[in-house]
């Protein structure tokens, strides 16, 4: 199928794409690289009177480290990202997670920013920002605004991202923790994780958990931030008993779809296990260890 006519415009600032958003509203949307998007409009699941293509933007690109904090323009490919010594260096838990994301030719043209406001629950991204305790950088014609991305993702495909807004950052504070890990497992490489889990993890001076975030994906709505099990790892040893109970409570929310792919009981299966390297991997990596 081809896309339902549709106006094409092309700007070269943000103040510009948010004119036009402000315009066209919910008529309104942004196409950055367009995997997901492209396949949407093919299939006419979505028809909007106006496509805004953000590509010439230049200020949405790159990757920079200031005061603290790794700034993540929205327009930044997935291949610059996996590539990028900023982000091997301070936050590597996306360089580990980056190589999942379907191939090299989708990468190429796959956007950062188009991944977190796509919002699927077992993309890796989503679920490692989740883990970084990141915040999210919107504008609209009235200004900018910042969000906790514990408050981003409301259900399926669905962001705090207003009609008339556009995501232009991605901010990752850098904290002191050492440990991390990204495990996905799916049916072949560069197919949708069946599940998905993200960890970043911190020890104190004898060894025991001092700060951990731990997200599950491809097992709700939205990626899962496992509460209830990182407040029971917090201030303990990484032991064969405590990784179980971690574990169980990990998916406890849990609520995965089933479909042709796998069963609801085959996904949180496979959560568990993914949870449980995860965990042992981060542990490993913040006491120094070869993993």
């Amino acid at each position: 199928m081809k896309p339902a006519a549709f106006t094409y415009c092309s700007p070269s600032t943000i103040e510009e794409a948010v004119k036009l958003l402000e315009e066209y509203g919910d008529t309104g949307k942004i196409i950055a690289g367009g995997q997901s998007f492209i396949p949407i409009l093919n299939m006419r699941m979505s028809e909007p009177e106006c496509l805004i293509d953000i590509n010439q933007i230049n200020e949405l690109n790159g990757v920079r480290v200031e005061e603290g904090v790794l700034k993540i323009g929205a327009l930044t490919k997935q291949r610059e990202l996996e590539q990028s010594d900023a982000v091997k260096i301070h936050v590597p838990i996306l360089s580990e997670a980056t190589p999942y994301i379907g191939h090299v030719q989708t990468r190429n043209r796959g956007s950062v920013g188009g991944s977190v406001a796509h919002a699927d629950p077992s993309a890796e991204l989503p679920l490692c920002f989740l883990a970084l305790d990141a915040e999210i950088v919107i504008q609209s014609v009235d200004g900018t605004r910042k969000i906790s991305i514990n408050d981003f993702f409301i259900t399926y495909l669905t962001t705090e991202v207003m009609p008339e807004e556009i995501l232009t950052e991605i901010h990752v504070p850098l904290s002191e923790h050492n440990g991390y890990a990204f495990e996905e497992f799916s049916r072949r490489h560069g197919d949708f994780a069946l599940a998905a889990v993200a960890c970043i993890l911190s020890v104190d001076e004898i060894g025991k958990v001092d700060k951990v975030r731990l997200v599950l994906g491809g097992v709700d709505a939205i990626p899962l931030l496992a509460e209830e099990a990182m407040e029971y790892l917090a201030g303990k040893n990484i032991t064969e008993e405590t990784i179980e109970r971690a574990v169980e409570l990990a998916v406890m929310d849990a609520d995965p779809d089933e479909d042709l792919h796998a069963s609801k009981e085959y996904r949180v299966h496979i959560a568990k296990v993914l949870t449980r390297k995860a965990l042992v991997k981060a542990y490993n990596r913040a006491l120094g260890k070869e993993v």
